[in-house]
């Protein structure tokens, strides 16, 4: 057993090792030894109601005035809410994952922060470009969905303000949004005031959408007792379309819950993170589910799923009832909801952006925090530059599918995440070379005390040659530790064994996930060939839980991050469920969606081999055992990033 340094070049060696070196080298979670130097942190202002604000405002967008429509005439019928209830406990399972890691590791950048500590840079940096690309496009294409909506309190679209209302220019054959535009710059100077102030503006708007949603219950529930709910007394039944139209109707409202990743995105900014943001995330998912259930039960008893207007279910159900003014509340609701949901699509985006550029990915621009207003306004500003440009020139609706590729890899990272910090926790810190002294003196504090169990050893007839090699130029260098009983040495052995059977077993498993998926959504497939996959896939899938289920978990998890915080239930049942349920929805999202997806991370990867790879902070990094940190931190008597 030795003191184990580390040296993660990220140059590529022969045979390009150094290459693959920097793709799975992992920073440090942001502990109470540790911040960011020569960076202001964001300021500590949100409580429990800040973040049900955000992850409320964040979830319920307008889609839901529209979705009930076409899920209800498409795929479920009458059972419409237990679409949305399956659909929200397939969500809790991400929310769960969330909960822990947001918990142990309350720093800006969300899934992206979570991927680096756990799995890799190269993982992570993925993970953090496809974030970027799903906020970008998703508070664009809200944008767009604004002024339609607005058009109604002027009479229709052609009534808007000329300097709101789309105008086409015949030259470039582009139709553009004015509206759109000016709402994103609007909320960008929101977001650049402060975090406190931005929230409770959010809180503010999703009150109001609240109230609609409230409004729509209440009245349609009085409206059902009084009409009898004819859009239950069908002799079609209750699933109409099977169970299967229901899970398919479930599959299709999943993107309404999405929007509380909002809530982790804000970590470093919540004041008692260990408590706050598991209650914050796990509140607002259950509030988003409640509402959506309890506006389906009533609107599908209003009218028969069938006979519901697929543009707008809501108001034309009121609207057969005799309560035409009804649409103006809901489409206020509508509008307060894109709202919000705009909000909460810029307000991750900058932290990502900032979280990469304070570990050297991205140019050092994007990490300064104003020391005012402690928020990162250069980012702001540039997200919501281009987040304008976008919505004002082009229709981003045909690219919603992209939005959801960020979000579906960012929950199956943070589920794989949560097995890694479970079963293979890092076990190494990274440190920054000019510590190396530091870190010399203390493996020589160890080493002598190594010298005179040795004299005592030698004293005892035993003969052992000892030699303390100096830090150099070596990748790799071993300081002797106290000799351990050969008990302790036995147990030490066995843990490395099962710490490298669950790595191995923890990847077969995410492989059996994609086999298993792909095969049973892919009907183009010959039936042998299909099956065949569907079994490996299933083997895999099934002695990986089996595996994990038997093994002992890592003792190290206990004292992994922040320690005190959420502890998600059900592990490794849970996380694997919920990769199985992410990776199935990301296969189905089409092959167009796809390839644009695929365009945007070729970029991503040159722009990390040209520029992150060569200017990450862990670059040059020391690594030393876990078990060496604080002692290290307190003969540096100095806090690290």
């Amino acid at each position: 057993m030795g003191f184990l340094v580390d040296s993660h070049k990220g140059g590529c060696g022969v045979g390009g090792g150094g290459c693959f070196r920097s793709l799975i080298r992992r920073k440090q979670v942001d502990s109470v030894h540790s911040k960011a130097l020569g960076h202001h942190r964001l300021a500590k202002e949100l409580s429990i109601l800040h973040l049900i604000a955000i992850g409320v405002g964040s979830t319920i967008g307008a889609g839901v005035y529209i979705l009930v429509g076409t899920v209800a005439r498409e795929h479920s019928g009458p059972a419409l809410f237990l679409s949305f209830l399956v659909a929200g406990i397939a969500a809790a399972l991400s929310a769960f994952c969330y909960a822990e890691l947001a918990s142990r590791c309350p720093s800006a950048g969300s899934a992206y922060h979570y991927s680096y500590i756990c799995v890799g840079e190269g993982v992570a940096w993925l993970i953090g470009w496809a974030l970027i690309l799903e906020y970008t496009i998703g508070g664009s294409a809200v944008a767009r969905g604004i002024s339609p909506n607005l058009a109604l309190f002027f009479g229709g679209q052609d009534n808007l303000p000329t300097f709101l209302a789309r105008q086409h220019i015949p030259g470039l054959d582009v139709v553009v949004d004015p509206c759109a535009a000016v709402l994103v710059l609007v909320v960008t100077g929101l977001l650049c005031v402060g975090i406190k102030e931005s929230t409770l503006a959010q809180a503010i708007v999703t009150s109001i959408n609240v109230c609609a949603m409230l409004f729509i219950i209440i009245a349609g529930t009085y409206l059902g007792f009084k009409t009898g709910w004819a859009g239950y007394e069908l002799p079609t039944g209750y699933f109409p379309f099977g169970v299967d139209g229901m899970l398919a109707g479930s599959a299709t409202v999943f993107f309404a819950y999405i929007g509380f990743d909002s809530v982790a995105s804000t970590a470093e900014e919540v004041k008692n993170p260990q408590r706050d943001l598991p209650l914050g995330i796990g509140l607002s998912l259950s509030i988003c589910c409640s509402l959506y259930m309890l506006v389906s039960v009533v609107v599908v008893g209003l009218v028969p799923y069938y006979a519901m207007d697929p543009d707008t279910p809501i108001s034309s159900a009121f609207s057969v009832h005799g309560m035409q003014w009804a649409a103006y509340l809901i489409t206020a609701g509508a509008v307060m909801a894109l709202c919000s949901t705009l909000m909460g699509s810029m307000l991750p985006q900058p932290r990502i952006l900032m979280a990469m550029a304070r570990d050297g990915l991205l140019p050092s621009f994007f990490s300064d925090v104003n020391r005012s207003t402690q928020v990162p306004v250069k980012s702001t500003l540039v997200t919501g530059f281009g987040a304008a440009v976008l919505s004002f020139f082009m229709d981003v609706s045909q690219l919603a599918g992209m939005v959801s590729v960020g979000t579906l890899l960012a929950f199956t990272m943070v589920a794989i995440s949560v097995l890694i910090l479970r079963y293979v926790p890092p076990d190494e810190v990274p440190f920054p070379s000019s510590l190396q002294e530091t870190i010399y003196s203390v493996s020589l504090r160890y080493s002598s005390q190594d010298v005179y169990e040795e004299k005592a050893a030698i004293h005892a007839g035993t003969s052992k040659d000892s030699k303390l090699p100096l830090l150099g130029k070596a990748k790799t260098i071993e300081y002797p530790l106290l000799v351990k009983q050969e008990a302790q040495s036995n147990f030490v052995l066995n843990e490395g064994k099962r710490r490298e059977i669950a790595g191995w077993t923890i990847a077969a498993t995410c492989i059996g996930a994609v086999l298993l998926t792909y095969a049973a959504s892919d009907l183009s497939l010959p039936s042998p060939l299909r099956f065949t996959t569907c079994g490996v896939g299933g083997a895999l899938l099934l002695s990986g839980l089996i595996v994990l289920t038997c093994i002992e978990q890592d003792d190290a998890r206990h004292s992994f991050g922040h320690s005190g915080g959420f502890i998600c239930p059900f592990v490794p049942l849970l996380p694997i469920v919920c990769i199985l349920v992410n990776i199935y929805l990301l296969i189905n999202l089409g092959a167009a969606t796809w390839t644009r997806v695929s365009v945007w991370l070729i970029v991503g990867v040159l722009v990390y081999v040209f520029y992150g790879r060569k200017h990450s902070s862990l670059r040059d990094a020391v690594y030393v055992p876990a078990t060496h940190a604080d002692e290290i931190y307190r003969s540096s008597g100095e806090s690290l990033a």
